[in-house]
């Protein structure tokens, strides 16, 4: 490589401490973003590679999912779904939660399992969580058509359950999902490279968390004792709002909407400035 050209002056300056506190390489970004196409077809591929059902697991995850939830949480433990039909309320709940979860363990352990190739060429290291957040947002797609067919069956039905104005703010609930997946897993990510034990607390982080959020039941049956610890998860008013936004029951609350904007954001900004910091040296301490 000749010592002046633009791809050596990038890595130089990438690699020397002068680079700003909150890093967003958007012309690089762009100048990779063939790659960034690869890696979400590749992504899409190892996952139902050498699987007898193929694509099909998108729709059958949430879909067993789903039975299970209902079996258990309210056939036999009795938990209120807000009197609606608990296929759809559980669905309801794991398609919007599903896509969070599945952009944060994914995003945790990107420096560890890249390492190789992140010590071999560069490219822009955040490619590697976009490209997750940007297939999984493609999965999350494929599975609300899913959570659409059975929504449509129960209104063939004459469920009362109806589409609010909310469901425009469908886009911005998606967006917020993908920046806290993206934000915690740059966080967890970047302290994995010095702290390895921090990636065998995430599953159970995630099931944690799953039990804070109402998924599994509605906001309106957490008795007023412990509601500000549900509340103070700020996946709870997302999970809220998309289905009052589908339904026309649960809690639609600006200001709870708000208090996870701002933490989500927070969170966001903290793991670009982790993930900044130590993808500089991070294949020293691997």
């Amino acid at each position: 490589m000749l010592k002046n050209s633009p791809i050596h002056t990038r890595r130089n300056w990438i690699s020397s401490g002068h680079r700003p506190i909150i890093y967003l390489p958007f012309k690089d970004l762009w100048t990779y973003r063939f790659l960034l196409v690869q890696l979400v077809r590749k992504d899409f591929h190892l996952f139902y590679r050498q699987t007898l059902l193929g694509p099909l697991w998108f729709f059958l995850q949430p879909a067993l999912s789903t039975l299970v939830f209902t079996f258990a949480f309210a056939r036999v433990a009795e938990i209120s779904t807000d009197r609606l039909p608990a296929p759809l309320f559980y669905l309801a709940g794991l398609t919007i939660w599903n896509y969070f979860s599945e952009c944060f363990s994914k995003t945790c352990t990107i420096l560890r399992d890249h390492a190789q190739t992140f010590s071999k060429i560069y490219f822009p290291r955040l490619i590697v969580p976009l490209s997750i957040v940007i297939s999984n947002l493609i999965r999350f797609g494929i599975q609300s058509l899913l959570f659409l067919l059975v929504y449509a069956f129960y209104l063939f039905l004459g469920v009362p359950v109806k589409p609010t104005w909310a469901i425009m703010l469908l886009p911005f609930l998606i967006l917020l999902m993908a920046f806290m997946g993206l934000g915690l897993g740059l966080i967890i990510s970047s302290l994995t490279v010095k702290y390895r034990d921090l990636a065998f607390l995430v599953a159970f982080g995630l099931q944690l968390l799953l039990f804070v959020t109402p998924v599994i039941y509605p906001l309106s049956a957490v008795p007023e004792t412990l509601k500000y610890i549900v509340l103070a998860n700020p996946v709870t008013a997302i999970v809220e709002t998309f289905r009052y936004a589908f339904f026309g029951t649960g809690d639609l609350n600006p200001y709870a909407l708000g208090y996870s904007s701002t933490v989500i954001t927070t969170v966001l900004f903290c793991g670009l400035i982790l993930f900044n910091k130590v993808e500089k040296n991070f294949i020293d301490l691997i």
